[in-house]
């Protein structure tokens, strides 16, 4: 019974969403990018603005020829770089009170999940002045628009750049939750890909196959359009490409503007089509341990879709395809399969771990219980799994 009130409210979230007000950000796309960001801000009549970074990006002067031109145009801005991994609520309350006390038009997030998240929350909370944070988590509790706001994505994996949640970390109760709303889709992405060419490799690998999560959980999940399907093969297709030049060839800019395409396309993907029970796993141990999310995603995944069994026999088993994995008398079990083996190769092959590190069994009760309630009844995953299910799953990934 619980299975078949979790599929109804799917399908009708489904139908819902065909009349939502779905936006596209609008794509500042190659080398140097980045440099026309301060004239389109004029073009839009904005003089004042709170960028949301990081200590690193600030520390790696990424920004400086951006703050140039800001300069140079006469355009102010605030900067709040003390974003820390999985943002916390005081990250966003801290950046909402610096965007309020200097004037602020608009808010640009730059850099990879985390700011993005947390300048998503800023923008949030700009909107719904009178809503707290967590009155605002879940599903369309927003509803109101956002300052202007523009996207800098300095990995190629979150996707964010295109999304419409927000993921937020109480620090007290350890508890990760997101607030998801298509007004908090980016107004204006700006994709240079110059921006990721000195990547450390650990963050290349890692934000690469939180891309690939995205498209993976988007294409085997039940609510799948003509267009999202098609988006997530050409993520698929793109990560499989170019994943593995750009870790061991950093410098290598198509590949790395390729990658960010892919992200872009992933991202696009699963805001329509949404994630499953690998995510809902990784913001647990994001919120509990602070596990970087893109390398939960990665270790995750291949636990979770062996899990689903043959549930996933005939999606992954066409990723396979798309990938140029497989042989033409294979069958979709045995595609399904080395889709499997070849996530756990490129694994390894970036060294990426095959298990947590960590995770304490007296802790896996209470994140149990918090996966199971992201997850279900929302994700239209292509299996439902039982809190049973997912202790099974805490185990194979903890060390």
């Amino acid at each position: 019974m619980y299975s078949l009130y979790c599929r109804t409210y799917q399908f009708a979230y489904k139908t819902v969403a065909q009349f939502l007000p779905w936006r596209h950000p609008l794509l500042l796309e190659g080398e140097n990018s980045l440099e026309e960001l301060p004239a389109l801000l004029q073009r839009q009549s904005i003089g004042n603005v709170l960028i949301v970074t990081d200590a690193g990006i600030s520390r790696l002067g990424l920004m400086d020829s951006l703050l140039e031109g800001f300069k140079k145009c006469e355009i102010q801005y605030v900067v709040y770089d003390k974003t820390v991994p999985n943002p916390t609520i005081e990250n966003i309350e801290e950046a909402l009170t610096l965007y309020k006390s200097s004037g602020c038009e608009g808010i640009i997030a730059f850099g990879g999940g985390s700011p993005m998240d947390c300048a998503k929350g800023v923008a949030a909370r700009a909107a719904q002045p009178g809503k707290t944070l967590a009155q605002m988590k879940g599903q369309l509790k927003v509803r109101k628009a956002i300052p202007p706001f523009f996207a800098i994505p300095t990995t190629a994996g979150t996707g964010s750049e295109t999304t419409i949640v927000s993921v937020v970390s109480n620090s007290e109760t350890h508890e990760k939750y997101a607030i998801n709303d298509p007004v908090l889709t980016p107004h204006f992405a700006i994709m240079d890909p110059l921006l990721t060419v000195n990547l450390p490799k650990h963050i290349t690998s890692t934000t690469g196959m939180d891309a690939l999560t995205h498209a993976v959980e988007a294409y085997i999940g039940r609510s799948n359009t003509r267009q999202t399907k098609q988006w997530s093969q050409e993520a698929t297709k793109l990560i499989f490409d170019n994943l593995h030049e750009v870790y061991h060839n950093g410098k290598n800019i198509q590949a790395r503007a390729n990658m960010q395409r892919a992200s872009f396309l992933a991202g696009r993907a699963f805001t329509r089509a949404y994630v499953g029970y690998i995510h809902a796993i990784a913001h647990t141990l994001g919120g509990f341990y602070n596990v970087p999310h893109g390398l939960a995603n990665a270790v995750i995944m291949p636990h979770v879709l062996e899990y689903y069994g043959d549930a996933v026999h005939k999606p992954l088993a066409e990723l396979a395809d798309i990938a140029g994995i497989t042989d033409s008398s294979d069958t979709e079990e045995v595609k399904c399969k080395k889709f499997i083996e070849a996530l756990k190769q490129m694994n390894k092959q970036m060294d990426i771990p095959e298990t947590i590190t960590g995770i304490l069994t007296s802790d896996i009760p209470l994140m149990v219980e918090r996966a199971y309630k992201e997850a279900n009844p929302l994700y239209p995953v292509p299996r439902i799994l039982s809190k049973k299910d997912l202790e099974t799953l805490y185990i194979l990934i903890k060390e």
